[in-house]
C-alpha cells in the first residue's frame, strides 16, 4: 500500500528488528505492545502471550525481576516503581483489614512511615519487637498476627539478628516471614534459602549500585508474588521500562562492587573505631554474619561523633565525601538519618533506638581505602 509523506512519518520501521539479535537487552520503551488480530489478544489473557501494556508488564520489567528472583533463589519476583512500591506489595500480598503484623524495631523509616501512618488506616495493626533481646514470638503472636518483618542488615544501626531463628519462630506460628535484604544483597545472604516466604529491594541500592535509578524488586513464594504482582499494577506502581533496564545493567556488577566495598568498609570501620572524635561505631561483627557469604560484613558502618554538637562541622568539612540521603552507589556518601531516613520517627522512638544527632550513616563506595579514611580524618578534625 502506498503511504502519504503523513503517514510514512509515524509508521517508519526498521526492516529487521524482529529478526537481528542484541547481544545487550533492548529498553522497550513503549506504553503498550501490538498484536496481528483479535485471536492474539486472546492469548494473552489466556496466558499464552508475554505483554499487553507496560502497566500490567514489559520485558525489561521481567529481566530485572527473574535475575533478582534467580540470585535470591526465589521462585518468582517483580519489579516495582521504588523500594517503597515493592515493599507495599509485599505487605498488601499478605495483609488485610484487621490484621496483624509483627517488625523489628529497628526498620527502615520509610517502612515504619507506612505501616504505622498508612496502613493502620485499613485496620491493620504493627507491633515492634527487640529481635536482639527477645527469644520467641509467643509473647506476641495473637490470632489476627499473619506475618514477621525485618532486615537482614538493620538501617541505620546495622545490627544484624540471627535470621534463621526467627524464621523458624515465625513458622512455628504459621507467619509468612518478609525479609528487606537491600544492605546485604543476594551477595552476602539468601534468605529464601533459610525458609523465608518474601524478600525485598529497594533496587534503588546496590541492586542498581550506581545512584541514578528508582526501583524496587519482590521475590519469594511464586503465589505470594502473584498477588503482589496484581497489587502493583492495579496500585500504579510499576517500573517504568528504563528505570528497569538500567537497574538490570547495574544488577551485572554486583559481585564486584560488593567485594570491593564490604572490604573497604572493614578497614574503615577499623580506622574510626580507633579515632578519639568517635564515641560508637556500628558494623555487624564476623560473629553476627557467620550465617553470611563470603566472610564480610557489608558495606554500611554508622558511627556516633564523641561531640554531637560538631555534626553540623563535620558534614562541612568533608571534601569529596557527598552527604546524600540515600546509600549503595559506588561513590562513598554520608546521610544523617535524624534528619532524613529516620524523620518520620519520634523523638522518644530516635533515643530508645540510639538514633541521635550525632549519629552518621556511611555507605562506602569502591574508591581506594586510604583517600576515604583521609576525607572522614580531614571531616573527623573540624573545628567549630
Amino acid at each position: 500500500m502506498t503511504k502519504q509523506f503523513e503517514t510514512k512519518t509515524v509508521h517508519i520501521r526498521h526492516p529487521h528488528i524482529q529478526e537481528d539479535v542484541s547481544k545487550a537487552t533492548p529498553i522497550y520503551q513503549t506504553s503498550v505492545f501490538a498484536f496481528p488480530g483479535l485471536e492474539e489478544v486472546e492469548q494473552y489473557y489466556a496466558g499464552e502471550r508475554g505483554y499487553l501494556y507496560t502497566r500490567n508488564g514489559n520485558p525489561n520489567q521481567t529481566e530485572l525481576a527473574d535475575a533478582v528472583a534467580t540470585l535470591e533463589e526465589a521462585e518468582k519476583g517483580v519489579s516495582a516503581a521504588s523500594g517503597m512500591g515493592a515493599i507495599m506489595a509485599g505487605l498488601l500480598a499478605v495483609l488485610g483489614p484487621g490484621d496483624h503484623i509483627l517488625v523489628s524495631h529497628e526498620i527502615y523509616g520509610g517502612t515504619y512511615g507506612l505501616l504505622h501512618n498508612e496502613l493502620s488506616r485499613f485496620g491493620i495493626e504493627m507491633t515492634s519487637i527487640n529481635l536482639n533481646e527477645e527469644k520467641t514470638l509467643d509473647a506476641f503472636v495473637t490470632p489476627k498476627t499473619k506475618m514477621l518483618f525485618f532486615e537482614t542488615i538493620t538501617n541505620p544501626l546495622l545490627s544484624v539478628v540471627d535470621m534463621p531463628h526467627w524464621i523458624t519462630q515465625a513458622k512455628a506460628h504459621g507467619l509468612v516471614t518478609m525479609i528487606d535484604n537491600t544492605f546485604a544483597t543476594p551477595y552476602l545472604v539468601r534468605p529464601i534459602t533459610y525458609g523465608a516466604e518474601l524478600v525485598v529491594h529497594s533496587g534503588t541500592k546496590y541492586i542498581g549500585g550506581h545512584s541514578d535509578v528508582t526501583s524496587g524488586v519482590l521475590v519469594g513464594r511464586q503465589d505470594l508474588v502473584a498477588r503482589a504482582k496484581q497489587i502493583v499494577e492495579t496500585y500504579g506502581a510499576s517500573l517504568s521500562p528504563f528505570e528497569a533496564w538500567l537497574t538490570a545493567r547495574g544488577l551485572k556488577t554486583l559481585a564486584l562492587r560488593m567485594e570491593k566495598q564490604c572490604d573497604n568498609a572493614k578497614e574503615v570501620a577499623e580506622f574510626l573505631r580507633s579515632h578519639p572524635k568517635v564515641k560508637a561505631v556500628y558494623y555487624p561483627t564476623e560473629q553476627e554474619t557467620a550465617f553470611f557469604h563470603h566472610h564480610k560484613q557489608g558495606a554500611m558502618i554508622s558511627f556516633c561523633l564523641a561531640d554531637e554538637e560538631k555534626i553540623y562541622e563535620f558534614y562541612r568539612a568533608l571534601s569529596w565525601i557527598k552527604l546524600a540521603p540515600s546509600l549503595a552507589g559506588v561513590e562513598t556518601s554520608v546521610s544523617h538519618p535524624v534528619t532524613t531516613s529516620h524523620r518520620a520517627f519520634t523523638e522518644e522512638q530516635r533515643q530508645a533506638t540510639g538514633i541521635t544527632k550525632g549519629l552518621v550513616r556511611l555507605s562506602v563506595g569502591i574508591e581506594t581505602a586510604r583517600d576515604i579514611i583521609a576525607d572522614l580524618e580531614q571531616g573527623l578534625g573540624a573545628k567549630s
